[in-house]
């Protein structure tokens, strides 16, 4: 009966310290779009830059050269 006067004050710290963290995580917005990301990935644009298509194309006629 006397671990009480200890597991009562260790529980209240706990519940005190994950409200807190709780609390920080919605007031820093890291709730708020939950979706977003998931569909960004969907509609990212796969086509490459045009500095990279002209070295993709320089390195194909590197390659046609050499053959």
């Amino acid at each position: 009966m006397e671990i009480l006067w200890l597991l009562i004050p260790m529980s209240v710290l706990i519940v005190l310290i994950l409200g807190s963290i709780f609390w920080w995580s919605v007031r820093s917005g890291q709730f708020d779009d939950l979706d977003g990301p998931a569909y960004r990935i969907l509609a990212d644009d796969d086509t490459p830059a045009p500095e990279m298509a002209s070295r993709e194309a320089s390195a194909e006629e590197k390659d046609r050269k050499g053959r």
